[in-house]
């Protein structure tokens, strides 16, 4: 059974922190909070903690992840992005929102899409998200904790407990945020998806907090193209 951590949402107690990027650091996979959904997560090096949550999710071998990091800084590193499309990403980060670029050759083939070198990412601004990330000094790799299956309808919502059940014989550690609002809403809680590989940004999903994406791009008078995620 995994070990549970209880972590404070706001204020993250920075001895527990540690431990999960210890953890983290170690080789171990964990169940975490974000801004957005619950995600299966593991550090960006290792290799056999992502084939793990692939079986977990029961994920097909092109199900790509989205690269979780604490800011901008080394994004460089990982993808190619021209300065306009860096001013826009800085408007709206922190935030629910998953950005597809170019992917640079330092990212494993095994992280990009299928059919395009492309990989996502988001700059969450949930604390402690950001402070795991920061004390482990690298990025994570995650996916969303939605069961992969029709046990759970998609206009449905799932409690807490019941998302720590079904993972806590996967995964090495779970956190928990110790929220108040006990009710993790399937579908309500995705993340705006925006593709910035060509010179017309497209909107491949309209997730949360959609209105800052819209008012983003009018501001800087970006072309917008909305089209059904695949």
């Amino acid at each position: 059974m995994a070990q549970k951590i209880k972590i404070h949402p706001e204020n993250p107690q920075q001895r527990k922190i540690f431990d999960v990027a210890d953890a983290l650091r170690s080789g171990q996979i964990c169940l975490m909070p974000t801004d957005s959904q619950f995600s299966l997560a593991c550090s960006y090096s290792n290799k056999r903690g992502l084939e793990r949550i692939r079986q977990l999710r029961d994920l097909q071998k092109d199900h790509t992840f989205t690269l979780l990091i604490d800011s901008l800084n080394g994004i460089s590193k990982f993808a190619h992005v021209s300065d306009q499309n860096f001013k826009l990403i800085k408007r709206l980060i922190p935030g629910p929102f998953t950005f597809i670029l170019p992917a640079t050759k330092e990212v494993p083939k095994l992280l990009l899409h299928p059919r395009r070198r492309t990989i996502g990412f988001r700059v969450s601004g949930y604390p402690i998200c950001e402070q795991v990330i920061r004390e482990l000094g690298e990025p994570l790799l995650a996916v969303s904790a939605r069961p992969n299956d029709d046990t759970v309808p998609e206009q449905s919502d799932m409690i807490r407990d019941e998302i720590f059940e079904m993972y806590g014989n996967g995964v090495d550690i779970m956190i928990d945020d110790e929220s108040t609002d006990n009710i993790y809403l399937l579908s309500q809680s995705q993340t705006s998806v925006i593709d910035l590989t060509e010179d017309t940004a497209r909107i491949y999903r309209r997730g949360m907090d959609f209105e800052k994406v819209v008012e983003a791009f009018n501001m800087m008078n970006f072309e917008l193209e909305l089209e059904e995620f695949e």
